[in-house]
This record gives structure tokens, C-alpha cells and sequence, in this order.
């Protein structure tokens, strides 16, 4: 074949188990925000491989372990954006986590919240935050060069049948290397 100057294959992975149940509320921009509700949030993986001969085959099992993994961490929670400026923390009980956001005061159990690195619990959010935990414990193995062989991933969230976001990473090539440079502090 010719008449084409880069070839890809990608790995979509999308299972009914690879999923996590939570709460959130979205804030809008005048301090207004939705009532506390739930989503049965779906993820789907694809990732594009620089090429897939023997000596760099993956296993589908790799990335769905440490997908189960991350989305645990957030099933049966009530998702708190920590960094939103209509949160207020406010003193609890032991074992309680308390707070006011745009005016409502709510008391929850400590241990079904997970406050989260972020502005707003939207699905473009959760989707890019899912991604940076998804990478960090995908590499713990350091024993495969992920960078040299993965060129690009995106993960999406749907929080309802034809509803979600998508978060991607492609990394720029890095001629000193042969491989990509991942840049920024993904590292």
C-alpha cells in the first residue's frame, strides 16, 4: 500500500463490568447547581499503539485491571469537586463529612464521599481526572516502555446512554528517542 505517511491500530475496550456508580451536583457559573443525584457512569478506553508486532503485544487484561481499579475508588461515592469556590467544609462529627455548597448545607458518611482535585464534577472533569489516575496505575509497571508504545489514549465517561465526555492524550514524537515525548506533568 502506499500513499499514506503513518499507519495505527487502536485497542477500544468497553465492558458492562468496567463501570462505577456515584452522586455528584454540577455547578453553574452564577452559584446556582443541580440537585444531588446519580449516575451509573460507563468508561471506554481506546488506545493507539505504535504497532503491533510480538514484541510489543499488550494484553486487554492490563488495561481493564487497572480501569476496575480507578473506577472503584469512586463507586457508591458522592463525588465532591474540592476546589470549587460555592464549597464550604464545615465542622462534622467523627466519621462525617459536612458542607455547604451554594447556600445548602449537607452531612454525609465521611467514607462515601471522595473530595476531588477539581472545580466542578462535570463529565469533562471526571473524565480527565479518571485518565490521570487510569495512566499513573497503569505505569506503576515500569517494566514496559508504555511511552514507546502507546502513541495516544482516550478514556470517556457516559453518564447515561448517549450522554458523556471524552478526555485524549497524544504525545508528540521525540526524534532523540524514536518514541514519543509525553511532556507537562503527566511524566
Amino acid at each position: 500500500m502506499t500513499g499514506y505517511d503513518r499507519q495505527s491500530w487502536t485497542l477500544h475496550i468497553r465492558k458492562d463490568h468496567i463501570k462505577f456508580s456515584a452522586a455528584h451536583m454540577t455547578v453553574f457559573s452564577h452559584g446556582g447547581k443541580e440537585r444531588l443525584h446519580g449516575h451509573n457512569y460507563q468508561v471506554e478506553l481506546a488506545v493507539e499503539l505504535a504497532e503491533p508486532g510480538l514484541g510489543r503485544m499488550l494484553s486487554y487484561e492490563i488495561f481493564k485491571q487497572a480501569l476496575r481499579t480507578v473506577c472503584a475508588t469512586w463507586d457508591e461515592k458522592v463525588l465532591i469537586a474540592g476546589d470549587n469556590p460555592w464549597l464550604e467544609t464545615l465542622p462534622a462529627e467523627v466519621g462525617e463529612y459536612a458542607f455547604r455548597l451554594c447556600g445548602k448545607r449537607y452531612v454525609l458518611p465521611a467514607d462515601e464521599v471522595a473530595i476531588l482535585e477539581m472545580d466542578n464534577v462535570t463529565a469533562e472533569n471526571l473524565a480527565q481526572a479518571l485518565y490521570q489516575r487510569f495512566w499513573a496505575e497503569l505505569t506503576r509497571d515500569s517494566t514496559i516502555p508504555w511511552r514507546e508504545w502507546i502513541v495516544a489514549v482516550s478514556l470517556r465517561i457516559d453518564e447515561s446512554l448517549g450522554q458523556g465526555a471524552t478526555y485524549s492524550i497524544r504525545w508528540r514524537p521525540d526524534p532523540a528517542v524514536g518514541g514519543d515525548d509525553l511532556g507537562g506533568s503527566m511524566r
